[in-house]
């Protein structure tokens, strides 16, 4: 993703919902009622880890030995192998949450020589802050959990540490891990997981298949057919994504459904899971991952702080005309329209319909992208805004935006545009779509019927003084597929330059 372009806007959660989400999650919920456990007799190491002696305590404090204990109880052979494991894992959760209480502020350190700590601020905000300030100590706990994610295995890590020189130098060579690619890996996929969730064109608030995730960050966009090696890429990828999900959703990010342990020991299956002949229901064995409403509170926060420009549905809602209609100008029509809609919610209908074509003016080069969304918008005013368009009808820039507002609500006595009118409004409406859509396949139909509808067309269009008059007919000329028509279009975009004093290229 480029930070330089807005992604898709998104619909948020009221913050106090998504307050109540954050405090449910079951990571933050164990570091504050580890934080509340805390007191004199606790003792941390000087980097705030809870004295290993401590760990069973913790876990018994949260109910995960017991619980954990009776769950391998109950396994068929279980016994104290299965009990010992179940110690292991509760002490394993239990040391998590601690070290998510430390690094929220949760908890404190008061004496790092004597290894003592207390309740933090941040315990107070949980209880009784605002939900914003519940909302800032989980996304204090998501960058812990999301650095952890990004570490290798444990035990490869502990093998390394191991093999340490006597300087205690780590050589992450040997692991084959680079700490910045790693964190710029698992950032990659949630982007994607963020763009698939925030775009129209995604499963909106369903599940991803996490082969299509780890695939995102693989397989190049031109490559029609994926090669054995890429394959064997996206298999790795999707099992370190599996790990690192598995590590997320205790925290609230998303909703995962893991890799069917089954599917890797069958033949082949884990080098399938990128490939394309998979059935669906063989896609869901190899995992699915979905972000949460609070998952996607949290993305956003992380992506406007790395500098991108994630916009909210609604956040234009107090703003002026202008604004609106240039805000919503990179929007999908979804987005846009319920951006609008909350825009004339807060406003006297016709009062709304007079600013909206006041900030449609303009000669600029946003000013046609400008007008489609006003008339988009007024679409949604309903026939009270007719007083407003009847007061632009021999307005150079909105009289052909007035008359078809007018007629497509049937109202009576519209007087027919000047031929000038017609031409600039259409030249106006291409330059709009150009700069909504690009070279789109409905330009492209669009662009074939004027020129099929229209004999002469191009002759005329080129007098249009318009600012977009020569940059339209040059993309008439690079979409239409006939060459003669497009030959015809590029000599009528030469001329508009050269009407203009410019020089043409």
């Amino acid at each position: 993703m480029s930070d330089s372009s807005p992604l898709p806007p998104v619909r948020l959660r009221p913050e106090a919902e998504l307050a109540r989400d954050a405090l449910a999650t079951p990571l933050l919920s164990r570091a504050a009622r580890l934080a509340r456990w805390a007191g004199p007799d606790t003792r941390v190491d000087p980097g705030g880890e809870l004295a290993e002696e401590q760990l069973p305590a913790a876990a018994e404090v949260l109910g995960l030995v017991a619980a954990n204990a009776e769950g391998a109880a109950s396994a068929e052979g279980a016994g104290a192998v299965e009990e010992a494991g179940a110690a292991e894992e509760a002490v394993g959760l239990a040391d998590e949450a601690w070290q998510v209480a430390v690094h929220t502020g949760l908890v404190t350190v008061t004496d790092e020589e004597r290894g003592t700590v207390e309740a933090g601020e941040a315990l107070r905000l949980l209880t009784s802050g605002s939900p914003r300030d519940v909302l800032e100590v989980w996304l204090g706990a998501l960058e812990a959990v999301l650095a952890d994610a990004s570490v290798p295995d444990l035990g490869e890590m502990e093998a390394l540490l191991e093999e340490a020189g006597e300087d205690g130098e780590v050589d992450l060579s040997s692991l084959d891990w680079d700490p910045e690619a790693e964190a710029a890996f698992l950032d990659g996929v949630l982007g994607n997981l963020y763009l698939l969730t925030a775009g129209e064109d995604g499963p909106g608030e369903g599940p991803v298949p996490l082969p299509a995730l780890a695939a995102s960050m693989i397989v190049p966009e031109d490559m029609e057919e994926p090669t054995d090696e890429v394959l064997e890429q996206v298999s790795d990828a999707l099992m370190r994504l599996d790990d690192q999900f598995r590590l997320l959703e205790p925290i609230g990010l998303v909703e995962f459904r893991p890799v069917d342990e089954e599917v890797l020991t069958e033949e082949g299956g884990s080098d399938g899971a990128g490939g394309s002949g998979i059935d669906e229901a063989d896609v869901s064995r190899y995992g699915m991952v979905r972000l949460t409403p609070l998952g996607l509170y949290g993305l956003r926060a992380r992506l406007l702080a790395a500098g991108y420009e994630a916009p909210v549905v609604g956040e234009l809602a107090d703003k002026g005309a202008d604004v609106l209609l240039d805000g919503t100008g990179a929007f999908p029509p979804g987005a846009a329209r319920a951006e609008t809609e909350q825009w004339l919610a807060r406003r006297e209908p016709l009062a709304a319909a007079r600013e909206l074509l006041s900030a449609a003016r303009g000669t600029d080069a946003g000013a046609p992208l400008r007008r489609l969304r006003c008339q988009q918008a007024l679409s949604l005013v309903g026939a009270v805004a007719e007083p407003a368009l009847r007061e632009v009808l021999d307005d150079a820039e909105l009289g052909g935006l007035a008359r078809v507002w007018l007629a497509e609500h049937g109202a009576a006595d519209v007087p027919a545009p000047p031929e000038s009118m017609v031409f600039w409004l259409t030249i106006d409406t291409l330059a709009a779509q150009l700069a909504a859509e690009g070279n789109s396949a409905e330009l492209r139909e669009l662009v074939e019927g004027l020129a099929a509808g229209h004999s002469g067309f191009f002759a005329s269009a080129w007098r249009v003084e318009h600012p977009a008059t020569a940059e339209v007919l040059e993309a008439m000329g690079r979409l239409h597929p006939d060459k003669k028509v497009a030959k015809e279009a590029r000599k009528a975009a030469f001329k508009a330059r050269s009407q203009r004093g410019e020089q043409g290229e």
